[in-house]
């Protein structure tokens, strides 16, 4: 798809005075002409905006209807030699009957005409006094401007990847959506021409609506509302501009503005189409399709050579916006303990055992089984953190780890697996000196035969520590730290975890505690398996050796949540990432992450059951089930070119 499948939408709000299509007509031109020299390849105006909305009675007057028709006309003329789809209001005759009605133009022709549906009946306005609804129309066709346009509320315009539809105004608020029928029928991007008046607190229920009907529709939903210079008689019309993708809003117009607006942004069609081949509404037999027997007018989208993205590429995906960090983090720590405390439920077992090492995994491990025990009304006594120091533990971890358990009251045993690891080296011939993969992976797996066998003397479970971001990579011992009997923290990545043990550092009530979890977070990702400097330090950093993982756990997000190529993932990164890495550092760790993502999937594929805490999880049991033998070669290349 080209550019990499965003299509550049935008809600345009121009002045207008009641009845004065000349008038109108050259504002609507004005910004027409404004979205091509920014690109865009949609642009949509409010309701009735040729004749203004507030035209009450006048619109039974036969020379604003032939006006109306004419300015249109004046339109397309005007705009035969533009690619840019536009779709203005207007109000139309057919058989006797006159209609509120959107009329979809490109490069001079009408490519179709859609009536509203639903007619609000209110006090302040009762659209019924003077328009027909498009339910009871006698023609599926319309004569206009001197062409035959297919005329209906079921019609999708297509380019054969984008498929977009319109409705109007009240055709939103009602249960029974036209936009939902045409999200059914294909559509992935809703237009919805309104004249919505202003009432105190009306807004956010709005925009409530729009952002629920795009996550409903799992489509992009742009809304344009009419502005300044509608009748002030009864109501204000403060111009309304909002544009949604799948729930989330993008961009929104300057409320109570007396000036013209273009609201613009991209919604990402790729996306949309991904959600939508994992959604069950849209992949079983659609009941619509046929009693609706929807029309496609094939239309081409003006093409430009690169998308500048207007809206913003989160760098951190996984991670809650500021004003919702408490509340998810407390659902999160919610559902790991919810998690840890049915297995111990189902298994009758009231001990658990997990190896306390300094770091971040560790420590929200231990963090949850508290919560858990607590919850549980179980000792913390029954909880063991056994520290296990190595040839590579470091003053400050160790002692990290030692307070952190003292401070939450949990067991503690200190099993040194230096003597252990030396008896081993020496029993399969490997000499201790040379510190490479064997003389690594023969710690991690000793520490975790040392928490198994601990943990059956006291009839307990292994917590696992390990996170997402290690999954995804494969930094993990097979048969080591990738082996638990239950992994808490399976399905949280790097870039959130640390998160969760800030919160948990904010809202101790104990000071102590509060300090280590300080100290922790600062502390550098290592797994200290090499042998310590003379510094006492371990020279071992896990992010100069893989990668940042704020870069791998993006590239993670959008490989599975969206399916994205390497190529799209690419451009989304140097969006993301523009002021923090070069173009050649993100595309030297995307190989990275694409080579071992592949090549240790093994590894995942015999994982530890775990409880799904976000949308992205790589369980073989039902998230992710992928072949340990797949070639990366495809997602290699496409990355490369």
């Amino acid at each position: 798809m080209k550019n990499f499948g965003f299509i550049k939408v935008a809600s345009a709000i121009p002045t207008v005075k009641i009845a004065d299509c000349k008038y109108n007509t050259a504002q609507i031109l004005s910004l027409i002409k404004k979205a091509e020299i920014d690109h865009i390849q949609i642009i949509s105006f409010p309701e009735l905006c040729i004749t203004a909305y507030t035209c009450g009675d006048l619109f039974h007057q036969q020379l604003l209807i032939k006006s109306a028709r004419e300015h249109l006309s004046y339109l397309l003329e005007e705009t035969k030699n533009s690619e840019i789809v536009f779709i203005a209001g207007l109000p139309v005759m057919l058989s006797n009957r006159l209609f509120n009605a959107a009329a979809i133009c490109q490069s001079g022709k009408i490519l179709g005409v859609v009536p509203k549906t639903y007619l609000p009946n209110h006090n302040e306005y009762s659209e019924n006094r003077w328009f027909t609804s498009g339910k009871d129309a006698t023609s599926d066709e319309i004569s206009l401007c001197g062409q035959r346009a297919p005329f209906g509320s079921n019609i999708l315009f297509s380019d054969g990847e984008v498929r977009f539809a319109v409705e109007i105004g009240e055709d939103l608020w009602v249960p029974q959506s036209p936009s939902a029928q045409h999200a059914l029928n294909g559509a992935q991007l809703i237009f919805n021409l309104s004249a919505e008046n202003e009432l105190t607190g009306k807004n956010s229920y709005l925009k409530q609506t729009v952002a629920q009907q795009s996550a409903k529709c799992v489509a992009g939903y742009v809304y344009c509302s009419a502005g300044f210079g509608e009748s002030s008689t009864d109501l204000v019309f403060t111009g309304n501009g909002l544009i949604a993708e799948n729930g989330t809003f993008l961009a929104g117009s300057n409320r109570f503005s007396f000036e013209e607006q273009i609201i613009a942004s991209e919604i990402d069609i790729e996306r949309l189409n991904s959600d939508r081949l994992k959604n069950s509404g849209f992949t079983q037999e659609n009941p619509y399709a046929a009693a609706n027997n929807y029309r496609t007018v094939a239309l081409r989208l003006p093409v430009f050579e690169k998308t500048a993205l207007s809206r913003t590429v989160n760098p951190y995906p996984f991670v809650p916006p500021a004003p919702e960090m408490k509340e998810r983090c407390e659902e999160i720590f919610a559902i790991q303990a919810s998690g840890l405390a049915t297995r111990l439920f189902h298994t009758n077992i009231k001990q658990v055992v997990l190896g306390i090492s300094g770091g971040l995994d560790s420590t929200l491990a231990l963090l949850v089984c508290v919560k858990t025990f607590d919850k549980l009304n179980i000792p913390r006594k029954n909880i063991t953190g056994i520290t296990m120091p190595g040839f590579g533990t470091t003053g400050r971890t160790y002692n990290n780890a030692l307070q952190l358990m003292r401070s939450l009251g949990v067991s503690i045993r200190e099993i040194s697996i230096k003597a252990a690891c030396e008896q081993h080296f020496k029993d399969i011939g490997h000499d201790p000196s040379v510190a490479d993969v064997t003389f690594e992976n023969a710690q991690a797996r000793e520490r975790t035969q040392i928490l198994m066998d601990y943990a059956n003397q006291v009839n307990g479970l292994v917590i696992g520590t390990g996170d997402l971001s290690e999954l995804a990579l494969g930094w993990t011992t097979y048969n080591g730290d990738h082996i638990s009997m239950y992994g808490v923290n399976a399905s949280i990545p790097k870039t959130l975890l640390r998160h969760l043990v800030r919160y948990a550092a904010e809202t101790s009530a104990d000071n102590t505690s509060k300090a280590t979890l300080s100290d922790i977070i600062d502390t550098p990702v290592s797994p200290e398996l090499l042998p310590v400097n003379e510094e006492g330090k371990c020279d071992q950093n896990t992010e100069n050796l893989v990668g940042p993982y704020e870069l791998h756990d993006f590239l993670l997000y959008y490989t599975i949540r969206f399916g994205f190529s390497p190529a799209k993932i690419f451009f989304l990164a140097t969006q993301a990432f523009e002021n923090r890495y070069s173009r050649e550092i993100i595309k030297k760790w995307m190989r990275v992450f694409f080579s071992r993502f592949f090549s240790q999937q093994f590894k995942r594929s015999c994982s530890p059951d775990a409880p799904k805490v976000g949308s992205v999880s790589l369980s073989p049991r039902g998230d992710w089930r992928m072949p340990s033998d797949a070639s990366s070669e495809e997602w290699l290349n496409n990355m490369e070119n």
